[in-house]
């Protein structure tokens, strides 16, 4: 099993790269999905691998390992990288360019968070605002954290506790119909303990300005 983890960098705009690189590791193997190579010197980490069908920017033909895909696929570029990367044995994803843009790419990368999970492995995506992960059983949103929100984008999810928060819950539920969880806080000082008891939520931990 592969111990390292593995970035996949998306096309989607990153203007905080500070914010972005404080999530990065030496270490990491780094996969760039098409024109998301764009970020590569301002992320201040070299491609291990290029993935992509190169309809949005060019085959940069580096010695850097890479796979070229068909135009006519059913996997998105970044979707293949992540399968890839769970091919070769990595366990732990940071999504980086995938958020934000077109809403439609947006929500299939949330998909791909909840593909990870369904594996047993964690992924997190992170923005210039915000870092995004399916919980499945406890989660933290520390205070430096000054919002996050709660929602349920899977079907069932229940038995849902949000303690040391300005909007607690004791074993409620959370509907795909109602956004019941956005915006909450942490309580001052403290640091906010999340319990899912069945199913799945996206959890939305928001950085401060």
């Amino acid at each position: 099993m592969n111990s390292k983890r593995c970035v996949v960098v998306g096309a989607a705009k990153i203007t905080k790269y500070k914010e972005i690189k404080k999530y990065l590791k030496k270490d990491d193997f780094f996969i760039y999905c098409d024109a998301g190579l764009s970020h590569e010197e301002r992320l201040g980490h070299r491609a291990d691998m290029i993935v992509g069908d190169f309809d949005s920017s060019e085959n940069p033909l580096r010695p850097t390992e890479t796979v070229v895909l068909p135009h006519i696929k059913d996997d998105t570029d970044t979707a293949y990288a992540v399968k890839e990367a769970m091919r070769r044995g990595f366990t732990e994803f940071v999504l980086v360019g995938v958020i934000g843009g077109r809403l439609d790419h947006t929500l299939g990368n949330v998909a791909l968070l909840n593909m990870i999970a369904s594996a047993g492995l964690h992924g997190i995506a992170v923005d210039d605002h915000s870092e995004i992960e399916i919980v499945t059983d406890k989660a933290e949103v520390e205070p430096v954290f000054p919002y996050f929100s709660l929602l349920n984008i899977t079907g069932q999810c229940a038995g849902i506790t949000i303690e040391n928060a300005l909007y607690p819950l004791d074993n409620g539920e959370l509907t795909v119909d109602f956004p019941l969880g956005v915006s909450n806080e942490p309580l001052p000082g403290k640091t906010a303990k999340i319990t899912v008891g069945k199913g799945r939520a996206l959890l939305i931990r928001v950085r401060g300005e």
